[in-house]
């Protein structure tokens, strides 16, 4: 088979993987000889490409390569984003480079470390790791950032570039938009850069920094969880996916035969499935717990970085809209830990009615996790006792400011210990206290020539409209807007505790809705009255 680019390669190979795993020497050819640029956007968490096509050997050094030049230059908002004083500070204190289990993840790492070994800066070679263990190791080893070779949860034909600053978080605006402005520049001078071999190779055990790093924090108890393990009766499934955090939970929980691990095995395709946490891809661990007649069960699915988680027990899949409010109840009322509630603002208001019910203030922030840095930092003045969003992604008090599966094993573990409960009872008597929340989201396509500001200017009318105690009936209930949230779209909240929020797409000619309904069947109705509404604003 003869491909003229890696696009039309992967359609191939994705259509059967078992039957086409043998084109990726092709891709591979195309990701070290293909020099054609690519427009560098570095989304809520990092730059993603396809491989072959835009994620190429040649556009990896030139992002790198901006990457030293914003070092470089040393411009005050960027050093203070990042925490370093100056450019011989980078070099002294150094960058951990690693990726995911993706294609060519270690040969990409390779052409990072070179070129960083080449400008004097000090380098530590992670291999395959997790995107929280970069986080806590930044921390542990004092380094100046991390870089990571990931695209997170994107399909197999996505390679990815994380950058991390010094306090471990996902790289705020001022310096993602400054490397955006370096890389891209050099883009249209469509250079080809050389490799730089690396000059050495120095291994850091992430896994173990990670274990140092929570024992140190104290927000999970890994010995009770050991403890637990070694006596309780209980089965406890976690799907890796094919993904980095294969190996690393067995070094923090142990080896035992209640634990079953699934998608361990190399695979850059991942079976050709999505590799990310869906109710769909948690079939093999629901029937793993079903089998089992212990006491408690636990089954989790993580994404190939690590960094976003989805739970399960026997009879309940639990989204992190849940598990979210669980972990702010659970860390407040039986860990002891004080502080505020922070979500992104489409996640579900049961976190909101614990928080009213247990006095705790509530922060709601736009999508994406480095909005919670200012919550998450030691010295700040309101600290996160949890933060998630809707996406699966979830930290808390005195942990990584980055989202971390690994922490929401470790969490979820403790909360059998402690409650005596599996999680689907715990949620039940959380419910049954502060009551029932029913999420979902759902969106429609636009014309394309309205995305980007003409779509959002039509929308911005629905909050001119719909303000605080303006009634709205839905499904012929009449309802009155309690509250307006203008962080991130629109997001009306009812005297009910219902709600809905309609913002548009940031990359695609859509309008997102994210909805939240008293009872499941009012979902129907209240994706129906956001339609409506936002049907009318683009007409008008």
């Amino acid at each position: 088979m003869e491909f003229s680019d890696a696009a039309s390669c992967w359609k191939a190979i994705l259509s059967d993987v078992s039957g086409n795993r043998g084109l990726l020497p092709v891709i591979e050819k195309f990701a070290r000889e293909n020099t054609s640029p690519a427009v560098i956007v570095f989304g809520t968490s990092g730059w993603r490409g396809e491989i072959g096509t835009d994620f190429t050997f040649n556009n990896v050094r030139i992002v790198t390569s901006a990457i030293i030049r914003m070092f470089r230059e040393k411009d005050p908002a960027v050093m203070q984003a990042l925490g370093v004083s100056d450019f011989e500070g980078i070099r002294r204190r150094g960058v951990i480079v690693g990726h995911d289990n993706r294609f060519l993840g270690r040969d990409f790492a390779m052409e990072v470390i070179g070129l960083l070994q080449r400008e004097g800066i000090k380098t530590w070679y992670a291999g395959e790791a997790a995107t929280p263990e970069f986080s806590a190791g930044i921390e542990m080893l004092n380094a100046a950032c991390s870089i990571n070779l990931t695209p997170s949860h994107n399909p197999a034909n996505y390679g990815g570039f994380k950058f991390n600053p010094s306090d471990g978080g996902p790289a705020g605006s001022e310096i993602t938009e400054k490397i955006e402005e370096i890389a891209n520049n050099m883009m249209a001078g469509r250079p080809a850069l050389q490799a730089v071999p690396p000059e050495k190779i120095e291994r850091v055990d992430l896994t173990q920094l990670y274990i140092d790093y929570i024992t140190q924090r104290g927000t999970v108890d890994i010995k009770k969880i050991r403890d637990f393990i070694s006596s309780g009766d209980c089965i406890i499934c976690i799907d890796n996916v094919h993904g980095a955090t294969r190996g690393s939970i067995q070094r923090i929980i142990g080896e035992s035969g209640k634990i079953k691990y699934l998608r361990t095995e190399d695979d850059y395709l991942f079976g050709g499935v999505a590799p990310e946490p869906s109710d769909k891809n948690m079939a093999g661990l629901e029937a793993v717990l079903k089998e089992c007649p212990s006491r408690f069960k636990l089954g989790v699915i993580m994404d190939p970085d690590g960094d976003r988680i989805r739970h399960a027990d026997e009879k309940t899949i639990i989204p992190m809209n849940y598990f979210g409010a669980m972990a702010l109840h659970f860390l407040h009322v039986h860990k002891g830990f004080s502080g505020v509630a922070v979500k992104s603002v489409g996640t579900s208001n049961l976190v909101n009615a614990i928080a009213e019910g247990l006095g705790i203030p509530v922060r709601e922030t736009r999508v994406g996790f480095k909005n919670f840095r200012p919550y998450m930092l030691k010295n700040a003045e309101e600290r996160a006792i949890v933060c998630f969003e809707e996406s699966d992604g979830i930290s808390g008090y005195n942990h990584t400011l980055e989202k971390d599966a690994l922490f929401g094993v470790l969490l979820a573990l403790e909360m059998l210990v402690v409650t005596g409960k599996n999680l689907g009872g715990y949620l039940n008597d959380i419910m049954n206290e502060f009551g029932h929340y029913y999420p979902d989201r759902s969106g429609i396509e636009v014309g394309r020539s309205l995305a980007g500001a003409p779509l959002l200017k039509k929308l911005s009318v629905i909050r001119e409209k719909y303000k605080v105690g303006t009634p709205v009936y839905i499904n012929g209930h009449k309802r009155t807007v309690k509250d307006v949230i203008t962080v991130d779209g629109t997001k009306l909240v009812f005297d009910d505790g219902s709600w809905l929020m309609i913002r548009p797409s940031g990359t695609e000619p859509k309008v997102r809705f994210y909805i939240e309904a008293r009872t499941v069947e009012e979902k129907k109705a209240v994706f129906a009255t956001a339609e409506r509404m936002t049907r009318e604003a683009l007409s008008g």
